[in-house]
C-alpha cells in the first residue's frame, strides 16, 4: 500500500470510528536513512534503517489531540485512531482551532537525485576514504549520511499531497595533539559532496590550530565562518522568525522595521533544495522572504498562529507545531559580497596559514585591523528569547587577525550576545559571496550560509569561565 493510500485509509478510520463530524488530518512518511561513521581515521560503523511513520491528528466535539505510531497494520491503524480519539476526549476545548486546509493545487516540487536516494555504501565509503587521505595523517572523525523520504499528506475535507525528498551531508574533523579543524556540508546530491576537499580543509584548520594563545574578554571584530553563521540562522528561525512567539510578544520580530544591516537578506527556501511542497498541515511551501536588505518583512506561520495573527498560513506547520510553533527551517543569508575581487586573492602567512580555506572568507580577514576569525559556534542556549541574547562557546578553531593576516591561533572563547544586534544597522561590514549549505540534525533542515564580517562580538572569558 502506498503512503497516500495508507494516509487516506487513516483519515477513512477517524470518519468511521470517531463519527462524521470528526476532523482529521494524517501525514504517513516512508524513510531510509543510512549513515557511514569513522573514528581513529576507519569506518567503525555502517548503518541503515527504512521505516514507515504515521502522524494523526483529530478534531472532535470542539478538542484537539495528536498521535503517532509505526505500526501500519490494520490492527495498528486502528489503535492508533482509537488512542488519539480517547485522548482528543479527555482534553480541554480547543478554542484556536483553525480548521482543515481545504483542497488546493500544490506546488511544483523539484526532482529529487535518484543516485542519493539509492546510494550505497560504497559510495559513502569512498568519501569517507578519501576524507582521510585528505587529511595527510592526521587522526579523523565524522560520517557521511544519506536520508531519503517519500511523505503523503490526508485530511477529512479532501485535500492530499505527496512528495519526495532526499539528501547528503558530510561532517568530519581532523586532529593534531588536541587541536580540531572541521569541514561539513550538505546537498541534494551525494555526487556534491568531495571528501577529499572537506579532508583537506579539516586538516588545515588542525595544523594552523596547534599552540593556542589566551585573549582578554571583550568585544572584538569577528569573521565568521559558515559552520558558525549557521547557528546565528538556526537560533533566528526558531526563536525570531517562528509566528508562536511573534504572537505571543516572545519574538524580536517587528516586521516593516530595518531591525537589521542593509546588507543582509533572509530567506526561508524549503523548494530551492530538493524538499516536500507541504507542510505537516498540507499547505504548500515556497519561497519567503523573512529579511529584506535590512528590513524585517515576515514570519513564519502554520494555520493556528496565521488565525490568530490574522493572516494566511505560509507553510511552516511541523510536528508538535501547538509547542514549539511554525520554524523556518531551509534559510538562506546572502547579501552584496564582500571586499574588492582583489582582496580574495590574499594569503596569510606562518603557522596559521591553513586557518583561512576559501577565497570569501579570505577577502574578509582581508579588511580587519585586529580581530577574531571563527570557525564554529557550539552548545549555545537563549538566555533572553525577546531580544535573543545566546551564550556559548567557539569551537574547531579560533584565529587573531591583525592587519588583514591571520597570525595565531587562539584558545577557545565563551560569548554572549544579542544575536540580532550584532547583525543589526551598520554592524554588517561583510558577506562572502557563496552560501554554503550546512547540515542540521532535524529531519530536512538545513543552513545556507556565507562567511560573515562583524564589527562586534562580546567575548566574555575562556571557554571554562
Amino acid at each position: 500500500m502506498t503512503e497516500l493510500e495508507l494516509a487516506g485509509q487513516v483519515v477513512e478510520l477517524v470518519r468511521r470510528l470517531g463519527g462524521p463530524a470528526a476532523q482529521a488530518e494524517a501525514v504517513v512518511t516512508r524513510a531510509d536513512l543510512a549513515l557511514t561513521r569513522f573514528a581513529n581515521s576507519g569506518i567503525h560503523q555502517n548503518v541503515s534503517e527504512s521505516t514507515v511513520g504515521v502522524r494523526l491528528r483529530v478534531h472532535v466535539d470542539g478538542r484537539t489531540a495528536a498521535g503517532g505510531g509505526s505500526v501500519v497494520t490494520a490492527d495498528g491503524l486502528s489503535a492508533l485512531v482509537e488512542r488519539t480519539l480517547t485522548a482528543a476526549r479527555l482534553c480541554p476545548p480547543d478554542q484556536g482551532w483553525p480548521g482543515l486546509t481545504a483542497p488546493v493545487p500544490m506546488p511544483q516540487a523539484p526532482p529529487v537525485d535518484e543516485a542519493t536516494a539509492q546510494a550505497e555504501p560504497d559510495q559513502r565509503a569512498d568519501r569517507v576514504g578519501a576524507f582521510v587521505a585528505a587529511a595527510g595523517g592526521l587522526s579523523t572523525a565524522g560520517y557521511c549520511r544519506t536520508a531519503h523520504r517519500s511523505s503523503a499528506f490526508a485530511n477529512s475535507a479532501g485535500h492530499s499531497a505527496y512528495g519526495r525528498s532526499v539528501e547528503a551531508a558530510m561532517d568530519g574533523i581532523a586532529r593534531r595533539d588536541g587541536a580540531d579543524g572541521v569541514a561539513r556540508r550538505s546537498a541534494d546530491r551525494l555526487s556534491d559532496l568531495d571528501g577529499a576537499e572537506l579532508g583537506a580543509q579539516a586538516a588545515a584548520k588542525a595544523q594552523a590550530a596547534a599552540d593556542p594563545v589566551e585573549l582578554p574578554p571583550g568585544h572584538y571584530e569577528v569573521v565568521f565562518e559558515p559552520a558558525a553563521v549557521a547557528d546565528l540562522l538556526q537560533n533566528l528561525s526558531f526563536y525570531g522568525f517562528n509566528g508562536k512567539r511573534y504572537n505571543e510578544r516572545q519574538s524580536f520580530a517587528e516586521p516593516g522595521a530595518a531591525q537589521f544591516d542593509r546588507a543582509v537578506t533572509v530567506v526561508d527556501d524549503p523548494l530551492g533544495g530538493s524538499g516536500l511542497p507541504f507542510d505537516a498541515e498540507g499547505t504548500g511551501r515556497g519561497a519567503l522572504t523573512l529579511v529584506e536588505a535590512g528590513t524585517t518583512r515576515a514570519v513564519a506561520h502554520d494555520r493556528r498562529t496565521a488565525a490568530e495573527a490574522g493572516t494566511e498560513s505560509t507553510g511552516h506547520a511541523v510536528a508538535g507545531g501547538a509547542t514549539w510553533g511554525p520554524m523556518p527551517r531551509n534559510l538562506r543569508l546572502s547579501g552584496a559580497a564582500a571586499g574588492p575581487a582583489s582582496a580574495a586573492g590574499r594569503s596569510t602567512t606562518g603557522a596559521a596559514a591553513g586557518a583561512v580555506v576559501d577565497a570569501d572568507t579570505a577577502a574578509l580577514v582581508a579588511g580587519v585591523r585586529r580581530g577574531l576569525l571563527v570557525t564554529d559556534l557550539w552548545y549555545t542556549r537563549v538566555l533572553d528569547p525577546k531580544s535573543l541574547v545566546v551564550t556559548g562557546l567557539t569551537r574547531n578553531g579560533v584565529w587573531l587577525i591583525e592587519d588583514g593576516t591571520v597570525v595565531r591561533a587562539v584558545r577557545d572563547l565563551r560569548f554572549t550576545e544579542s544575536y540580532p544586534r550584532a547583525l543589526g544597522p551598520g554592524a554588517v561590514l561583510g558577506l562572502g559571496a557563496r552560501a554554503v549549505r550546512q547540515p542540521d540534525r532535524v529531519d530536512g533542515a538545513w543552513w545556507a550560509a556565507p562567511s560573515l564580517r562583524l564589527a562586534s562580538w562580546h567575548f566574555t572569558g575562556g571557554a571554562s569561565g
